[in-house]
């Protein structure tokens, strides 16, 4: 049985304890802010113009639904104050870094603020530059208290030789000299096995969430006049870029696949398919993309070649190999898609459109940062300059909670200018925990399998956040 460490009151008593805490606080600070966005956009606030009481009433009836929002936002506000004050307290009672206890006490201080802001908004109504104001005061609460979060567990699960770079990994055995792999003598088989491997450099599993998030683009844009044919055009074209620009990755990394261990079984490491039909194959789905886009206008078409041109190109032969940032600037190649679904439906580029590419953007480093950590020896081996290989494990696992942080701020900013919901708010909330809890856990185990579940995680909450955009969108 493990002996307790008593460096906190009780009933907190541990840092485990307390970095729980904080990521309690934290989101219960993130749900007032989400929230308090889509109450906003809602017009929910006009219901209940008297603070503190709703029209003179301190319970209000649930049957009036902007009403019970707009009360149900000021009791969370109260019960996420009294969270807030508590952290603070056993910060400063408990073992905690001088920076930790700084940070969270600025939260605290700020909070007061933030309640009078809301308290004149509902008073007086709500103006454009007041709600910029109180939403970015909530922004710096929420920072404040992440910032805490990370800080704790990086001085809680940080040793000396987390902050190294990795040293020279063992190699992978290299191909034999006849290289490949033998194929079937039948014709059929044959055929089943080169399609599979045709298949396989289009990188299928990219396919689903990048046409979700064209999806969401099309449905924050189109809302619940959104075309079938606009749908159907948009994804084929998708579908075809994706594979485009997975074959022309394929085709421009083959060599130093053979070198890593999970991908020197791909097509063109074991010379399955001849570099020459690979890249025919990829310039046709390019081609056939761009037909596809052409259908709905040309700057969907101009935006899907971008794609295909800045992953293909900038991403794997330019930042990959060569720059720590490959995956911060290379998740501008995920960001697209939210753009080609809102020129498909407009023809333009909107700040809805913009902000959801930004919330794309932003999710790219906290989502792969744990695959990072989970095959950087792999990564090592390719030669590539991931940060967890170049930085270590200790930067990277507090990269991932900086990003998620943004993420989540991105997502509130995406609610802010367009009318999405409470599903949408709450999804963002719900499944954000979940996520915000594995990368906790991460720092903790510090292990190959928590890598892999926060990684899932990562996936779940922007799988999840898009369909709330679709849904939101399209039924409400």
């Amino acid at each position: 049985m493990i002996a307790v460490s008593r460096t906190f009151p009780t009933p907190v008593r541990t840092h485990a304890r307390f970095t729980g805490l904080l990521a309690v606080a934290a989101m219960g600070v993130y749900l007032l802010i989400i929230v308090g966005a889509t109450t906003a956009v809602t017009g929910a606030a006009d219901a209940c113009p008297t603070w503190p009481a709703c029209n003179g009433q301190w319970l209000v009836p649930l049957s009036d639904t902007t009403l019970a929002i707009a009360w149900g936002h000021r009791v969370a506000a109260l019960l996420v104050g009294g969270a807030v004050l508590a952290t603070v307290a056993v910060a400063w009672l408990g073992d905690t870094d001088r920076r930790v206890r700084v940070a969270l006490t600025l939260a605290l201080l700020l909070y007061p603020l933030q309640v009078a802001l809301g308290a004149v908004a509902a008073t007086t109504g709500s103006t454009g530059t007041l709600s910029a104001v109180h939403l970015t005061v909530g922004v710096g609460i929420f920072a404040a208290i992440v910032v805490a979060l990370a800080w704790t567990l990086e001085a809680e699960t940080a040793d000396e030789p987390d902050w190294e770079p990795m040293p020279d990994p063992e190699p992978v055995d290299e191909p034999a000299d006849d290289g490949g792999i033998e194929l079937p003598s039948g014709v059929l088989a044959r055929a089943k096995l080169k399609t599979g491997m045709y298949f396989r450099m289009m990188k299928p599993r990219l396919m689903w969430l990048l046409c979700l998030v064209a999806a969401a683009g099309m449905a924050l844009a189109a809302g619940q006049e959104l075309r079938v044919e606009t749908v159907l055009w948009t994804l084929l074209g998708g579908v075809l870029s994706i594979g485009a620009s997975g074959t022309f990755n394929h085709v421009l990394e083959r060599d130093v696949d053979r070198r890593m261990q999970r991908t020197s079984d791909r097509p063109l490491a074991v010379d399955v398919i001849p570099v020459r039909n690979a890249l025919a194959f990829g310039l046709l789905l390019t081609a056939a993309s761009l037909f596809a886009f052409a259908q709905l206008n040309l700057l969907a078409a101009g935006l899907g070649l971008t794609a295909i041109i800045f992953y293909s190109v900038v991403y794997t032969l330019v930042l990959k190999p060569n720059y720590v940032s490959n995956t911060v600037i290379g998740g501008a190649a995920g960001a697209l898609p939210a753009l080609i679904g809102w020129a498909a439906v407009t023809e333009t580029i909107g700040l809805p459109g913009l902000a959801l590419a930004g919330v794309i953007f932003l999710w790219t480093p906290a989502h792969f940062y744990n695959l990072a950590l989970a095959y950087k020896e792999d990564y090592a081996r390719g030669g590539f300059p991931m940060l967890p290989v170049v930085r270590g494990e200790a930067v990277t696992r507090k990269h991932i909670v900086w990003y998620l942080a943004a993420t989540l701020v991105s997502a509130v900013v995406l609610s802010a200018v367009s009318s999405l919901g409470l599903l949408y708010a709450f999804v963002s909330v719900a499944i954000g925990a979940v996520f915000l809890w594995t990368v906790v856990e991460l720092h903790h185990e510090q292990t190959t399998d928590a890598a892999f579940r926060a990684f899932h995680a990562s996936n779940a909450y922007l799988g999840a956040l898009l369909v709330a955009i679709v849904v939101d969108s399209l039924a409400f």
